[in-house]
């Protein structure tokens, strides 16, 4: 039987096809501090990076296209990628306190296959059929892990191990949240001191909040309203703008090209520049 090599998986172009360059030259070096702001329209997008800011998965895929571990530290399959085990990260804290645990993560392993602990920091996933991807497939939102028994409660209650923690949200209207002091990701991610993501449903307003310096980020603005102005940067482009950006905001030079808003981790991958 043939083991599978986690570095291959980190090689496949699976991941690197999840994303697109964005072209932009403000990327280099990441500056913490200062308040990061984005209008949306009123769809998942509050939700979708929301939930990114506030949670973690298993694994995670980097916005230069590999992919690493996140609550997991290590991962492998002895056969034919049909049984895994991954270990998992030690000293891990969700919002209110409490150490990640083991039955956290098996609660949400078992929606994919029949999970058990091996020890308080390693599991194992018997799935009903071979999947080489799992790991990426793990690094999907869908796949968060909240505290076994809470589940993925509204935001308002997120109780998560992210990089931000709530402080105020509404759902379809606003969400606020804080950087957490002393995260296992600090100097990695998580950039700005607070995150708040605005729903504004008219892109024309959306598009003169950004102009006017209401927020920094404007999803899905009215393009017309915004061609021409200077310093602004647009994703992927200013023909088809899913994303304005103004001239201060730093952004990795990739970024998932599976949703415009940076595959749900704009919060913990953007920075005020």
């Amino acid at each position: 039987m043939t083991r599978i090599d986690r570095r291959a998986l980190f090689a496949s172009g699976a991941a690197a096809a999840l994303l697109a360059a964005t072209g932009a030259s403000l990327a280099d070096t990441p500056k913490s501090g200062g308040a990061l702001r984005l209008a949306v329209p009123r769809d998942d997008s509050l939700e979708l990076v929301a939930r990114g800011a506030v949670f973690d998965t298993l694994t995670e895929i980097a916005p230069d296209g590999t992919l690493r571990g996140e609550l997991a530290t290590g991962w492998h399959t002895d056969s034919d990628a049909q049984v895994w085990h991954f270990d998992l990260r030690e000293g891990v804290s969700f919002d209110d306190g409490a150490l990640l645990e083991v039955s956290d993560v098996l609660a949400v392993l078992n929606e994919v296959g029949r999970a058990e602990a091996l020890s308080h920091g390693a599991v194992r996933l018997d799935l009903a059929e071979a999947n080489p991807g799992l790991p990426f497939l793990l690094a999907d939102s869908r796949f968060v892990i909240p505290r076994a028994g809470q589940g993925v409660t509204p935001l308002h209650t997120a109780n998560g191990t992210g990089c931000y923690r709530v402080e105020r949200a509404e759902d379809d209207r606003h969400f606020l949240a804080r950087k957490v002091a002393g995260h296992y990701k600090q100097g990695q991610s998580g950039w700005a001191e607070t995150f708040e993501i605005i729903v504004i449903p008219d892109a024309r307003v959306r598009a003169e909040a950004l102009r006017d310096g209401y927020v920094d980020i404007a999803a899905l603005p009215e393009s017309d309203d915004l061609k021409g102005q200077r310093g602004l940067r647009f994703h992927p482009g200013e023909s088809h703008m899913a994303l304005a950006v103004a001239p201060h905001v730093g952004m990795p030079r990739q970024i998932g090209a599976g949703r415009a808003l940076d595959d749900g981790r704009m919060a913990e991958r953007w920075w005020r520049a």
